[in-house]
């Protein structure tokens, strides 16, 4: 962990699922991917040793579509995706965090993140 990073506390809407993230939020980014467009939810990936999954593991339901290399998690109750679990091109497993369900996260300048074209992978 470098010294700009901060542990950020997460949740889903309902609170069933919460975790951790340590991130300096540099990396935000989002997608026009059919779903990701739908769902507008701004992504941060964390090098998966540095999130942890505090409650909830069992109200987490998995959705995969594409390539089936992403788990996409939302809770059961709220319908939240909170996270989605992958790994880079290196095989270093990553989650994927919504900075939208971050607690104290800096407002978004959508105009200042990377643009990810998700719809033409």
């Amino acid at each position: 962990m470098t010294a700009l990073q901060t542990t950020y506390h997460g949740q889903c809407h309902c609170g069933a699922v919460s975790f951790t993230a340590s991130t300096d939020l540099s990396a935000m980014g989002d997608c026009n991917c059919s779903r990701c467009r739908r769902l507008g939810w701004v992504m941060q990936s964390v090098p998966a040793a540095d999130f942890v999954l505090e409650s909830g593991a069992d109200n987490l339901t998995e959705f995969r579509f594409n390539t089936q290399t992403i788990s996409h998690l939302f809770c059961r109750t709220c319908g939240i995706e909170a996270f989605a679990r992958g790994s880079d091109g290196k095989g270093q497993e990553l989650v994927m965090i919504n900075v939208h369900c971050l607690d104290g996260a800096p407002p978004v300048d959508r105009t200042a993140i990377t643009h990810w074209d998700g719809a033409n992978w």
